[in-house]
C-alpha cells in the first residue's frame, strides 16, 4: 500500500489550496490519519490528524486556518488549508496509522509554497 499525496503548488499569501492522500489499496482498522510539514532546516511537525472516531487535532498555528478530513471509504485524507502565510511553506506529507497503532504509511510529500 502506498500513499499518493497531491494538491500542493505555489499560492500567494491569503490564498488557499486543498491537499489530498490516497492509499492505493486497502488499509484496514485506521486508528489516525495525519499531515505533517517539515519546514526547510527543521523537523517534522504535526499539523492537523483525525481520528477513527472523528475526533480532531491541530497545530497551534494552523487552528481556524485548517481544517482536516478524510473519507475512510476511500481512504484519504484532506486538508484544506486557508489564509495561507508564508511561515505554512514546507513540505506536506500525509500519514495514515492503522492495525491498533502498528502500521504506518507515509505519503511522499507535496511542496506547499506561500509567496507573493
Amino acid at each position: 500500500v502506498q500513499l499518493q499525496a497531491s494538491g500542493g503548488g505555489l499560492v500567494q499569501p491569503g490564498g488557499s489550496l486543498r491537499l489530498s492522500c490516497e492509499s492505493s489499496g486497502t488499509i484496514f482498522s485506521i486508528n489516525l490519519m495525519s499531515w505533517y510539514r517539515q519546514i526547510l532546516g527543521k523537523q517534522r511537525e504535526l499539523v492537523a490528524l483525525t481520528t477513527s472516531g472523528g475526533g480532531t487535532n491541530y497545530l497551534d498555528s494552523v487552528k481556524g486556518r485548517f481544517t482536516i478530513s478524510s473519507d475512510t471509504a476511500k481512504n484519504t485524507v484532506y486538508l484544506q488549508m486557508n489564509n495561507l502565510k508564508p511561515e505554512d511553506t514546507a513540505v506536506y506529507y500525509c500519514n495514515v496509522v492503522a492495525g491498533n497503532f502498528k502500521d504506518a504509511y507515509w505519503g511522499q510529500g507535496t511542496l506547499v509554497t506561500v509567496s507573493s
